[in-house]
């Protein structure tokens, strides 16, 4: 599964090398963060997994510290909606670190942040905010959607110089998929297509792709609509090369982010796409993404709030009668 993905590159990277940490809250309870931190206490002991108290801004800046100091650090936000008490160390210490040392100093730490949906989480714990973060300079910004690319990019953030923030949705935990059992790295900026095809480009980021490969079966089955599903896995950097390729081909172009429309993920993709090839378009590109409001309580209203498989099919079939 995916959490057992993210849990045997964990497990791995310490046994690599012996100056790998980690640290956050719950990580050393026996349920292990979704199951994501289960055994490591046990086999690493509490130098090396470090449970931490609610506080969110000191443990940030407690895993910053220990970064610099020479420690390879994975720091857990459980809730990334809580992880916004730590935007000072992340903003104004973290991502400009190496740029103010003139790159003669770095923050290896990897920030693993949750993203809650469902449940009755509420407008307190489903927040997503990918977008934010990809704006910033200095900090990579990963969202894998399968079990294979959270090890591989957990992997490559553990051991690569920059800082990173990989954004894991709860809905994910229980997707299963291959994973080799050797460790692996995945390199970020590498987007890869999912599904070929060429009456539409369909860029979904994160949890996205599973509803996007979904949709794209039923429209390929029911309707004969044949859709090319690009799956970004990194925004900061994003390959824009694999899907300019694609909307040469399809020409049109729809990008579905499970975040805010507005001066989101999806408009960027939109606007550098735009920049990139208007004239080639028989279509006006279209951003499928959450309403500008919070998620509400009540399950009913959860779902009409949410994106799912269903509202991407009745989209794109919307979008190809224009």
């Amino acid at each position: 599964t995916y959490a057992e993905a993210i849990n045997q590159a964990t497990r791995q990277a310490m046994e690599l090398k012996n100056n790998v940490m980690i640290m956050g809250q719950l990580i050393n309870y026996k349920p292990g963060i979704f199951g994501t931190t289960v055994g490591l206490s046990k086999k690493f002991g509490s130098e090396r997994v470090r449970d931490f108290p609610v506080a969110e801004s000191l443990m940030t800046s407690a895993g910053i510290g220990a970064a610099v100091a020479g420690q390879r650090v994975i720091l857990v936000h459980i809730r990334i909606d809580f992880m916004m008490y730590a935007m000072d160390a992340i903003v104004n210490w973290l991502s400009l670190w190496r740029f103010k040392s003139n790159n003669k100093s770095n923050v290896p730490l990897v920030i693993r942040a949750i993203v809650g949906r469902g449940w009755g989480q509420g407008p307190q714990h489903s927040k997503s905010f990918h977008s934010w973060f990809a704006n910033l300079p200095g900090i990579r910004v990963a969202m894998p959607a399968t079990a294979f690319d959270a090890k591989g990019l957990l992997l490559e953030s553990i051991f690569g110089e920059d800082p990173t923030i990989i954004f894991e949705h709860r809905s994910l935990f229980n997707l299963k998929d291959k994973v080799p059992i050797k460790p692996y790295r995945i390199n970020f900026g590498d987007a890869v297509v999912r599904k070929k095809g060429k009456d539409l480009t369909l860029v979904a980021i994160g949890c996205l792709v599973v509803d996007a490969l979904k949709a794209a079966d039923i429209l390929s089955k029911k309707y004969k609509i044949d859709v090319e599903v690009i799956d970004p896995r990194t925004l900061s950097p994003f390959d824009y090369k694999t899907v300019n390729r694609s909307v040469l081909k399809t020409k049109r172009l729809i990008v579905a982010d499970p975040g805010w429309q507005s001066f989101g993920a999806g408009a960027e993709i939109v606007a550098k796409i735009c920049e990139l090839q208007s004239k080639n378009m028989i279509a006006n590109p279209l951003r499928v993404s959450l309403p500008d409001s919070h998620a509400p309580m009540s399950k009913t209203l959860e779902n009409e709030y949410h994106l799912n498989t269903d509202k991407l099919v009745h989209i794109i079939k919307k979008f190809l009668k224009k």
